[in-house]
């Protein structure tokens, strides 16, 4: 039972980590590329790492704190590093297509 529960976090953790990569390589321009690693991958990433996690908890006694720090890790800074990017990006300026959502609502820098 324990092989399927693994096998079943691997998989949906590598169509995560494949769907965002896709996005990040697809997506016309910077805004919209940024969705892709910090939404996908990062919800890929976590789910690999839970299946590391339950794999190692019954093959060694214990449980695998090694994993759970990374996923708490991976968490906390996917999405603050993707602020930041987006944040620096806004104060450069940077253009963005006509499709972009919520461009409308960045205030000019004064």
């Amino acid at each position: 039972m324990t092989e399927w529960i693994i096998s079943i976090l691997l998989l949906i953790g590598g169509s995560f980590v494949l769907v965002g990569s896709i996005g990040l390589v697809k997506m016309p321009d910077f805004f919209m590329r940024l969705h892709g690693p910090t939404k996908a991958t990062t919800l890929g990433m976590a789910s690999l790492l839970t299946a590391a996690m339950v794999f190692f908890s019954t093959t060694q006694a214990g449980v695998s704190v090694k994993e759970i720090l990374i996923s708490l890790f991976l968490l906390l800074t996917a999405p603050i590093s993707g602020y930041m990017m987006i944040k620096a990006a806004i104060h450069h300026k940077l253009e963005s297509i006509e499709r972009t959502k919520g461009i409308d609502n960045i205030e000019d820098d004064v």
